[in-house]
Parts: C-alpha cells; structure tokens; sequence
C-alpha cells in the first residue's frame, strides 16, 4: 500500500510540475544580448480564469476516480499497478477535461507576451 501512494504522488506531482525559467516584460522589448539573441514582444490572446487557473480541482478528481477504477482491476501487485497507473491516467484526463471546460467558459483578454528569440 506504501508503494502505491508514493508512486500515485509521483505520478501527481510528475502531472503537475511546470518549468521555471527566465521571464521578459514590455519592457525589454528590444534588448539584445552577446550571442545575438534578442526580446521580442506581441500581443497574444489568453483565457484569464479567476477560479482554478492550475486546475488542480480536475486533476484530483480525475487522479481519484482513475485510482478507483485501476484498483478493480488485477490482483497481486497487478492490482497495485493499476491503481497507480489508473490515478497517473486519470488526473491527465480530469486536467485535460478541466482545461476544455474552461476555454469554453472563461473570459479572454490581450496581453503584450515577450520571449528571448535565438536568431
């Protein structure tokens, strides 16, 4: 049972974790660095939710029920497996069912968006 938990949070955190990396604002536009890259900026159309944005609410329940699920199947550690892989499965649908409810039924806005262009 231990070894099930800690690879169904694996699974959720793996599902979860995003990248961090370098940011660049309006007012960079322009700048230029030594290897001839530079920031670029445009105006991009983005969803803007208040409730959720993560959608860790769509990714839990999903990541439940696939659990539920995946334990009927099996037995032994054949049980064990998939009940992971049926919560690692169903937290990626339940985001994803979030994500598309949301996109119908959200506000969206323009925002100015800069990125560092290698050229």
């Amino acid at each position: 049972m231990k070894t099930s938990r800690i690879l169904l949070s694996l699974g959720l955190m793996s599902v979860m974790s995003a990248a961090a990396a370098q940011t660049y604002g309006p007012q960079d536009e322009g700048r230029r660095f030594s290897d001839g890259s530079k920031v670029e900026c445009r105006n991009v159309e983005v969803q803007k939710n208040s409730r959720d944005p993560n959608r860790v609410a769509g990714t839990a329940i999903g990541a439940v029920v696939g659990g539920l699920l995946g334990n009927q199947v099996g037995s032994g550690n054949g049980k064990k497996v998939a009940t992971v892989g049926g919560a690692v499965a169903g937290g990626a649908i339940g985001r994803k069912v979030q994500g598309n409810s949301q996109e119908n039924n959200g506000d969206r806005i323009v925002e100015r968006r800069c990125e560092r262009v290698y050229r």
